[in-house]
């Protein structure tokens, strides 16, 4: 049976939400849904935080933490820090990171991504849901876009942008929206973190772009499922509408 990790970086500071994985939802943290939701695919399942506050709150509901205090500059180097330290010798098959910030992401989605990953040639793979380019988001920044190919499931652009584009206009088509989950190959993640930021990783802020760039190739596939991050305090009553 194929060993999966899923690690959930989740820092207390963030410049738009302060305190963001301890902000209650209906009752129950930001934090304690992201991590109850992913131990519903059955693999093995840890918060990894540098901060006292979070560290205790997962302690309290029953969670298990893993502490990487290290000053790293993204989620992806704390759990590749989290993996070398705590699971190295269990020679796991993946390593999935979840955002601490996606709530509504079920278990059973990321058991189908680890499947998808297990029986690709692909050393990174995420999540993509299918949208309309009628949909405000189309043009939000803040929603990510991939370039994605059915045929060969492989992601060949990431963007900010509104991609990709209708030279003809006026038709309604697909695009596909990214979801913030990558499943790695752990050989993948620790060479991934050892890499310089790339040109276009550094002018569109995305991480994934490092990746493209040095000639990884990223798989996906679709989920149908309606997923909420929470970037801003306001995201938080979207969230309890959409529960």
């Amino acid at each position: 049976m194929a060993s999966v990790v899923i690690l959930i970086p989740a820092r207390f500071g963030s410049s738009r939400f302060p305190g963001k994985p301890l902000a209650m939802i209906s009752g129950k943290s930001m934090i304690e849904r992201v991590f109850t939701n992913c131990q519903v695919s059955g693999f093995k399942t840890a918060v990894v935080t540098d901060n006292d506050q979070i560290e205790n709150h997962v302690k309290a509901f029953g969670g298990t933490v893993l502490r990487v205090d290290d000053d790293v500059p993204s989620g992806s180097e704390r759990i590749a820090l989290a993996y070398k330290r705590f699971f190295a010798e269990e020679k796991a098959d993946l390593v999935i990171n979840v955002q601490g910030d996606e709530p509504l992401l079920k278990g059973e989605v990321l058991k189908e991504l680890a499947e998808f990953h297990l029986n690709s040639k692909y050393s990174i793979t995420t999540l993509l849901r299918e949208r309309k380019s009628s949909e405000e988001d189309f043009n939000n920044p803040n929603v990510v876009k991939a370039v994605w190919s059915d045929n060969s499931k492989q992601c060949l652009y990431f963007s900010r942008q509104s991609l990709p584009f209708d030279r003809d206009g006026g038709k309604v088509y697909s695009w596909y929206q990214h979801i913030g989950v990558y499943s790695y190959r752990p050989e993948a993640l620790l060479d991934f973190v050892k890499l310089p930021m790339s040109p276009l990783e550094d002018l569109e802020k995305l991480e994934q772009l490092r990746a493209l760039e040095n000639g990884y190739s990223l798989g996906a596939i679709l989920t149908g499922q309606m997923l909420m991050g929470v970037d801003v305090p306001e995201d938080i009553k979207k969230v309890e509408g959409a529960l």
